[in-house]
């Protein structure tokens, strides 16, 4: 078994899994989810330094937080040193636990401005980030990161080393290239290798599907912790067979009635945050998630296309509930 407590700065997890910033997607209620599924570390979608600090409400939103949650990262992405370090100071005001900076990214919109993947073409502009805001904020510091644009890895390799000596408390790698998006296979060979190098703590990421992949990825690198993102995309109980089999015990899978109660809660919460209209819009898309691999499901994802309520979303989840009533257990995947 390996060690179930991570120090990250002065924050400390109660185990390694750690769910992933991914835009859009870990908003509060499903960050909620993964922490009723005793996720050790959740993470913020990534928030706009510039949104931050010129006070757009569309950004703020996606700072709102709960106690629930805690202990939180926050994920800020920029290149203007100053501008990322007064963001910084609002995300450590808000509350805030940790806050990560997004050297990962390779969305083309985020490559223009010069941030995200873009920053580890430019290692000086990296450190000047990195320095910038290390001074600007007590909480622990930590960095997201990708092989960077070639396929020795050297970029990961030197900018893992630069940040750990500018202060950095950890570093989470998804070893793909930039140009990959998220194609190929991930390299777990490159996590291991900066992990040998490391001092600080390194989060492995990239290709985990099951909680047997995040168990295997630790086994094969050393690293520390292990971020989940797509992986855990309507399926939260990714976090608690990921502990499951670090005690031994045999990974269950969720039973019909557990799926579908996350559901209603994941629906209540989604309305409390966004307000019955939009959360409405948004859920018609998401409630697909959770339904994956189940019987007629894209009878059931047809069916949620127009929801324009609260009652209405739960009422069609209830209909499908009944439908299966026949089996007790059935896999998301």
């Amino acid at each position: 078994m390996v060690n179930d407590k991570i120090i990250i700065g002065n924050v400390t997890l109660d185990n390694m899994t750690v769910l992933a910033p991914l835009a859009g997607i870990t908003n509060l209620p499903m960050r909620l989810m993964a922490k009723e599924e005793e996720c050790g570390l959740v993470c913020s979608e990534m928030v706009s330094s510039y949104g931050l600090v010129y006070k757009s409400l569309k950004t703020q939103k996606i700072m709102d937080s709960d106690a629930r949650e805690k202990p939180l990262s926050v994920q800020i992405f920029g290149a203007e040193p100053a501008v990322m370090a007064e963001a910084a100071c609002m995300v450590e005001a808000s509350g805030a636990d940790i806050l990560d900076i997004n050297c990962g990214c390779s969305v083309r919109k985020i490559l223009k401005s010069g941030s995200g993947s873009a920053l580890m073409r430019t290692p000086e502009k990296a450190q000047a980030v990195i320095n910038a805001v290390r001074k600007a904020i007590r909480i622990p510091l930590t960095i997201k990161i990708r092989s960077g644009w070639e396929r020795s890895g050297d970029q990961a390799l030197g900018i893992a080393r630069m940040a750990e000596d500018s202060g950095v408390d950890a570093i989470a790698v998804h070893p793909r290239l930039a140009s990959q998006g998220f194609g190929g296979r991930a390299d777990w060979t490159l996590i291991k290798a900066i992990k040998e190098q490391s001092k600080i703590p390194v989060v492995g990421n990239g290709d985990i599907v099951t909680a047997e992949d995040a168990v295997r990825m630790q086994k094969e690198t050393g690293c520390d912790a292990v971020m989940i993102g797509r992986g855990a995309i309507g399926n939260p109980w990714i976090f608690s067979q990921v502990k499951a089999l670090l005690r031994g015990e045999a990974v269950r899978m969720p039973t019909i009635g557990m799926r579908f109660d996350m559901v209603v809660r994941y629906i209540g919460e989604t309305v409390a945050y966004l307000g019955e209209e939009s959360a409405c819009y948004m859920l018609r898309s998401r409630l697909g998630w959770f339904v994956k691999g189940m019987p007629h499901s894209s009878r059931f994802r047809e069916s949620i296309k127009h929801i324009s309520s609260e009652a209405e979303a739960i009422e069609i989840l209830q209909h499908y509930r009944n439908a299966l009533q026949g089996s007790s257990e059935i896999s998301p995947y």
